[in-house]
This record gives C-alpha cells, structure tokens and sequence, in this order.
C-alpha cells in the first residue's frame, strides 16, 4: 500500500514523542469518492494530473491526489497524494521520496509545501467540530489531533493549563490512532470513545473522563469525528499527539508547553 511504503521514512523522529497509529487496522482506503479535485500550481494542467495519476497507480490504484506543483528539481511534479509528499517525473517514470533541501537556504522544500497544503485544509474545519481550550485573548493557536487513549496524548491534556496560561489555545480534533473500522468492519472501541466524547453535552469533560479511563456515554448524534481521522491521514498524520502551528508546520509529537512556545514563538 502506498501508505505503508513511505510510513517509516515520513514519521521519523516524530514517533519518539506520539503514539503511533495501528497500521494493521482497517484503515479507511485511500479511494474516497468525494474526494476534491486536486490543487493545482502555477503551470500544471490536466494533462500532468492525468500524467501523475498513472504514475502513482503503478504503486497503488486509487491514490487520493491533493496537490500537484512544478517541483523546484527540474523535471519533476512536487504532489502530495494519500498522506505523502514524493516527486514524480514530468514523464511519469520516476518517483522519488524524500526531503528535497535549498543547500543555500538551508531549508526543507517539503515543508514549505506541506505548511501551505496543511494551513488550508485546517481551516476549513468549522469551530463547531473542535474541542478549544484557550485563555483570554491567546498569543497563539494550535490544532492537535488526539486519541483519548494516547499515553502521550494525557500528558499533553495534564498540562492544558500550563498552555494556555502561556498563551497557546489548543484546538483538538478527533484521530483514534486504531482507524474507525477493524478488520471486520466493526467500529474500533477508540473511534467509539470519541465518537461518544464528541456527542456528549459536555465535550471538555467527557474528554477528560475517556483520557482518565471511565466510560462515557452520550446518545449517538451527527459528528465529525470519521472526517477528522480522514482529514489527519491527508495531512500526513501517522501518530498522536500531532501538533499543528498556525502557519501549518508539523511540530510534534509530545512537546512540553516551554517547548511549544518557544517553536510558535520561531515561527513568529
């Protein structure tokens, strides 16, 4: 699977710091016929989307395609596709995987795609699906994907109000790392934890009593918590905590509220 190729490679050290998500679980697929027509850069047409399309199905048929740029390699399409940033030549027989680096800049070519990708898409998540904790006016927002049962995913919840007494609003968004539907298509027991925490009256408190280990209960209701584990998987979300700043960069993993200021505070 498209995905499973490249995992290890695109989670690096984030994994020391977040748990991982079950990769032998039935994940959702990455065919999704609602998919949105792919974002285009500046000279790329519907030939190159045909062109990449071909490309990547030589790896996996229906990989879910969302960015397709002029890569800054000539002869290469920078795309994200299925949670993964590869290069595709401009004759579709080449795919590379990998950090493409500025020596000059000193800098991550992939990063400034993915930040630009991944600050779009985050925004387009209504306030109404998330679950905020903020003190009065915060210096800084970030997004976190989450799993109620995440060791990494309590100790960043323990400390909550050490961030926002430091300025940072945290805005969770639902990733049970197991996958909504287990190998028999049966929802996984974490994807109905949170699917009860979401429904609850009392989203905050309900959360906390799932991350403390007690059950929940909350009547079935129309939630976000199955497009916010598809929404992560398109981000390139492979584990939790997943740690997103404004400007859309992947920070983490676990970072203590001393060191997620002082990233948010590089970032400016």
């Amino acid at each position: 699977m498209f995905k499973r190729l490249l995992l290890a490679v695109l989670a690096g050290g984030f994994m020391l710091t977040a748990c991982a998500a079950d990769t032998g679980s039935a994940a959702l697929a990455a065919t999704d016929a609602k998919a949105e027509a792919p974002l285009l850069g500046v000279g790329v047409d519907q030939a190159a989307v045909t062109l990449v399309r071909s490309a990547l199905a030589k790896l996996a048929p229906g990989v879910q395609l969302a960015v397709v740029n002029r890569a800054p390699l000539p002869g290469f399409y920078q795309v994200i596709a299925s949670g993964q940033l590869v290069y595709i030549s401009t004759d579709g027989k080449y795919l590379l995987n990998g950090d493409l680096v500025d020596l000059d800049a000193r800098k991550s070519l992939n990063d400034d795609a993915w930040a630009s990708y991944r600050k779009v898409e985050l925004a387009k998540v209504p306030a109404a699906d998330r679950i905020s904790y903020a003190a009065a006016k915060p210096r800084y927002r970030v997004t976190v994907f989450t799993d109620v049962d995440c060791p990494y995913c309590h100790a960043l919840h323990d400390r909550m109000d050490e961030y926002t007494k430091a300025g940072i609003a945290v805005d969770y968004l639902a990733w049970p790392r197991t996958g909504v539907t287990d190998a028999a298509g049966r929802p996984t027991a974490t994807y109905r934890k949170m699917v009860a925490v979401w429904c609850a009256a009392d989203r905050k408190a309900a959360f906390t009593a799932a991350k403390n280990g007690q059950p929940v209960s909350a009547p079935d209701c129309k939630n976000p918590v199955r497009d916010e584990f598809k929404l992560g998987e398109r981000l390139g979300v492979s584990g939790t905590p997943a740690i997103f700043t404004p400007g859309g960069h992947l920070v983490g993993g676990y970072l203590t509220p001393e060191q997620l200021l002082a990233v948010l505070q590089k970032e400016g």
